[in-house]
């Protein structure tokens, strides 16, 4: 398994893209992305830097492999 860095909200927006989810709308700091067939949301922070734990999170809940999404990523 491939190890995570931190990388910025944008960019993380850009790569769960890239696997179907699409963005609805913005709450503050926060894009907020849905996918068809899953049942919750992504809320991803738009900072700097992503906290490596929070972006191993969102991948979990996106149901992507750390490997996959850091193919798309670059």
């Amino acid at each position: 398994m491939a190890k995570l860095a931190n990388i910025s909200g944008k960019q993380a927006v850009k790569a769960f893209k890239k696997f179907g989810w699409n963005v609805v709308g913005q709450v503050g700091s926060h894009v907020v992305m849905t996918k068809p067939g899953m049942k919750a949301n992504l809320s991803v922070s738009q900072h700097k830097e992503v906290s490596i734990g929070l972006l191993r999170k969102l991948i979990r809940f996106a149901e992507i492999e750390v490997d996959e999404f850091l193919e798309r990523c670059k």
